[in-house]
């Protein structure tokens, strides 16, 4: 697999037909291919897209890509970007070009997709006891000597279980315990001690190579600075114990692995601390949503508030809707509800309003809530909106973005749109 598979399988996606299937491109478009539109570089708001109508900006989107890459190279850190985020094939290859390792995923599935795509460095972020899945990605191993997994455990039971569905392979996955992040986190092994039970278990498993540790900092209970880099030195020091013991003996590198989008600049700090092992070690990196960024959660959450000198992300997100009531002073309707627009943490954010051309600050004007497919707007004395203009929306958290839209625009600052973007969800 490789390169030359993704670009068969990147280029499939561009013969693709336009039709019903895809929400907001332009009707005329109908038996088109996407390359065949991507290549006619239709404007977003004058040549027949219909709303709601969601894009992503070419340049932020560029931006974002060359930042990571930059702060990633800075700090000396591998970088497997979660692909959870987006599930688009295409933009996968963009962060590879842009010098990520491989990519990070969820579940069995998102494997599939990734793989499909020719990606052949995958870091599976969950332990995998489905024996369907194992048997598969075994046989993934085996066809393809280039192949690269690597998946968590955090259970002597969940070892077991791979063990079991794994027997008869011939090439061993590889595994990383995942400390947990505390009491009351998500998953995870909870103390060191039951982490080296972990490790015995894996040791005694012809199946399973035991090659680095991981874990999620995003979870630590009250996270502040302190107790994020606390936790994160936990589990450097697991790898530097486990090391100690000989249980990386064999190995070329050791992996120790990280970092939602909230906290990697703790991560990046701490890795830098890891003393000299007896092997190299893949300090591996997995922030996501860079990739989008977005107008609520992570631009407050990000680290570049933090450090601004390392550079600012930039939201690359804008849903389009159109204003189709308007039954008061105080209250107005767009075309986009939660089948268009994330709302797990935060509503959209009405940013301007688009009539004949021209564009301006939506003053005065708030989404105070979702239908299925409308929006409910809140409206001051300020506010200049009437039906048939266009509203232009931020999102918040791109993991609840991307998975509406099967298809999405990728529009430069002009709405001149220059590609598109497939998603498998």
């Amino acid at each position: 697999m490789g390169a030359d598979t993704a670009a068969a399988q990147l280029a499939a996606l561009t013969a693709d037909r336009v039709d019903h299937r895809f929400k907001g491109l332009p009707l005329d478009a109908e038996g088109l291919t996407v390359g065949e539109l991507a290549a006619q570089r239709r404007n977003l708001f004058t040549d027949g897209f219909t709303t709601p109508v969601l894009a992503l900006s070419a340049e932020r989107l560029t931006h974002n890509l060359e930042l990571m890459e930059t702060y990633a190279a800075r700090h000396g850190l591998a970088f497997a970007p979660h692909g959870k985020t987006s599930m688009a094939p295409q933009l996968f290859w963009k962060q590879i070009e842009h010098g990520a390792w491989g990519i990070t995923l969820a579940v069995p599935h998102q494997v599939r997709v990734a793989r499909r795509f020719g990606i052949d460095r995958i870091f599976l972020a969950n332990e995998l006891v489905d024996t369907a899945a194992l048997r598969w990605i075994a046989a993934e191993l085996t066809a393809d000597e280039n192949f690269r997994f690597i998946c968590y455990v955090d259970s002597v039971r969940g070892v077991e279980l791979m063990d079991a569905a794994l027997r008869g392979t011939s090439r061993p996955v590889d595994v990383v315990v995942e400390l947990a992040a505390g009491e009351g986190a998500r998953t995870g092994v909870r103390t060191e001690a039951e982490c080296a039970a972990v490790a015995d278990t894996v040791a005694g498993a012809e199946t399973l190579r035991l090659v680095g540790v991981a874990g999620y900092e995003g979870e630590v209970p009250g996270a502040t600075p302190e107790r994020v880099h606390d936790w994160l030195r936990r589990l450097t020091s697991l790898a530097a114990d486990f090391d100690k013991a000989g249980r990386f003996t064999g190995l070329e590198e050791i992996v120790v692995s990280a970092g939602g989008s909230a906290w990697f600049d703790a991560v990046a700090d701490v890795f830098a601390e890891i003393p000299e092992l007896s092997l190299p070690v893949l300090k591996l990196l997995r922030s996501g949503a860079y990739v989008s960024h977005d107008d609520g959660h992570y631009r407050k959450l990000t680290p570049f508030t933090r450090v601004p000198e390392e550079g600012a992300l930039h939201p690359a997100f804008r849903l389009w809707a159109q204003v189709v009531s308007r039954p008061s002073p105080e209250q107005a309707f767009a075309n986009a509800g939660k089948r268009d627009a994330a709302y797990d943490l935060d509503l959209p954010f009405a940013q301007v309003v688009r009539r004949e051309g021209a564009e301006r600050p939506a003053t005065g004007i708030t989404v105070t809530g979702l239908s299925d497919q409308h929006a409910w707007i809140g409206t001051t004395e300020e506010a200049d909106l009437q039906v048939g203009d266009w509203l232009g929306m931020g999102l918040s958290h791109p993991c609840t973005s991307f998975d509406k839209w099967q298809l999405i625009s990728v529009a430069e600052a002009d709405g001149t749109v220059v590609d598109y973007i497939r998603t498998f969800f």
